[in-house]
Order: C-alpha cells, then structure tokens, then sequence
C-alpha cells in the first residue's frame, strides 16, 4: 500500500463489517489531514515515536487509527500480521499499537502476558465493544489505554476516553463505552447516534446507525439499529 499517494489523493477502504455487511468507503485528502492531526494530538504521536500496526491496512483502524497518522510526519512504523505471541514479544520496542478487542483479548491470554510492563506504551481499542474487563487488564499492566468509537466513514479517532492505572473505570449495566470526548459534532435522535465534521467522509448529517446513550458526558453504546 503507497501511503505516500493515500496523503495526496485519498483512499478506498472497506468497512469492518462488525456493524453490518463490509463495504468500500473513499476517504477524501481532506478527511485523512484532519484525522491524522487528531489521532496525533491524542495519542501523543511525534517524530519519535514507533507504531507497531498488526490490524489490516484496508480497514480504518489498521490504516487511519496510528499508521498513516505517524507516516505523515516521518514516525517510525512497523506493519505486520497480528500474532499475539510476537505482540507481547516486542511490544516494548515500541511507543503505540492499536488493538481490536479480540486482539487485546487474545492477548491477555498469552503466557507472557503476566510478567508483561506496558509502561510508557499507548494502546488504543475499538472496532468493536471494549469490555470493562478489557480495560483493567490493560491499565493493571501501567499503560495508557484508549477506548475509541468511529468508524469507515468518520475518525477513527472520534469519540474516546483515556485510562491509565488507577483509574475507575465507568460501566454501565448493558452497554459498553463509547467515550466521554468527543472530536466530532454529534447528536442523539431517537436513540441514534449522527455525527458531522471534518473526519467524517460526508459534509451533511451522518446517521451510523448505532443506538446509544449520553449519560454525563459518557457516550454509551447500546446496539445496532437493525439488531432486534
């Protein structure tokens, strides 16, 4: 994949099919500008920083979540299949890595994971629900962690919340946790979730589907809205 030519004309990728059947979405130069400087800005990526990328570059949390983000300034990124062995083998050689929830899950149940330190590391989480349990496993180990909502068609970085050890951890009978930041216009009609703005690959009112709640500031998620 020519990330060189993705920053100066755009891209096709597919969405992950987790919120319905997979299909391809063209992210415009301008769309990736603006969600690179946020996932930067969040993740506190710099020139001096590695990214070990293990999620599918055709997907928008393999591509647009760290990869292309720390690409555009000159980062050091190394993309391979995901095995969550090798994960927990070198992890430490890096500063980021961006996880499915089956991944992070994968990962905790790997024998090295007990003596593992993820000081001073940034992992992010999404795609899917990211389970409570998910969360303490991550932050027990002394890293940052970041719950993260978007999608193929908005972010990926647009709405989260960042953990680090100590810290509780919200929960909401039901539902799992979207964020309570958000980077993205956003507004609540019948229980779904729209969304507008600069990270999202259309200029009007984006309808995702997803049925969810705010509750002091904490966007939760409920389900689909063609899940019965």
């Amino acid at each position: 994949m020519n990330l060189t030519k993705i920053l100066s004309e755009g891209t096709i990728i597919h969405s992950s099919g987790t919120t319905g059947p997979s299909k391809p979405i063209y992210q415009p130069v301008s769309k990736i500008k603006a969600a690179n400087k946020i996932a930067r800005d969040v993740q506190e990526i710099n020139k001096k920083s590695k990214i070990l990328t293990v999620c599918k570059l055709d997907h928008a949390g393999g591509l647009l979540a760290q990869t292309l983000p720390a690409f555009e300034i000159d980062a050091e990124v190394k993309i391979e299949n995901f095995n969550a062995f090798r994960w927990v083998q070198i992890i430490n050689k890096f500063t980021h890595s961006h996880l499915t929830p089956g991944m992070a899950e994968a990962v905790t149940k790997t024998k090295s994971w007990r003596d593992l330190d993820l000081s001073g590391i940034v992992i992010t989480c999404g795609s899917d629900r990211v389970s409570h349990d998910c969360i303490q496993d991550f932050i027990n180990k002394d890293c940052t962690f970041i719950v993260n909502w978007g999608m193929s068609e908005v972010g990926p970085i647009a709405i989260n919340k960042i953990f680090k050890k100590g810290m509780q951890i919200d929960y909401l009978e039901g539902y799992s946790l979207m964020g309570d930041t958000s980077f993205i216009n956003t507004k609540i009609i019948n229980n779904e979730l729209f969304v507008k703005g600069e990270i999202c690959v259309f200029d009007d009112w984006f309808a995702t589907g997803d049925l969810i709640k705010k509750i002091n500031n904490n966007y939760w998620f409920d389900k689909r809205k063609d899940q019965f």
